[in-house]
């Protein structure tokens, strides 16, 4: 499969996940407003921070914050290290690197249901 039609599909694939993310968008929308965000803080945030962006507003020491993202990231940690199992052993360090980054439950769900190798453009099409 070329990579265009990967990515296609992965957009394909990933469309029920983009809509189930519009209500969570609008209430990060909100929370952050009432946060005293700016739009651009808002939207940076966003981009740099795929989970957990909730508590960033939470009523938690630095510690627990902390703690918390620990746990989470390295729950992500060891779903990239199984995707990463997927994909061809001379895919580059980047493609691993970019996957990693923009991996979610459901991202990782309909990733590793994929038969056979998993193309990194199928994962930017979902991702993106």
């Amino acid at each position: 499969m070329n990579h265009r039609i990967a990515f296609r599909q992965g957009m394909k694939d990933g469309i029920p996940i983009a809509l189930g993310y519009m209500a969570v968008s609008f209430t990060f929308g909100i929370m952050a407003k009432n946060a005293g965000m700016t739009a651009f803080q808002a939207v940076f945030l966003s981009l740099t921070n795929l989970t957990s962006a909730g508590l960033i507003t939470a009523a938690s020491s630095y510690a627990e914050m902390a703690f918390t993202q620990l746990v989470i990231n390295l729950r992500y940690c060891l779903m990239s290290c199984a995707l990463s199992q997927k994909l061809d052993r001379r895919s580059a360090f980047f493609h691993r690197f970019f996957i990693a980054y923009g991996n979610t439950d459901e991202i990782f769900g309909i990733c590793s249901c994929k038969e056979g190798k998993l193309d990194p453009f199928y994962s930017y099409g979902a991702i993106s």
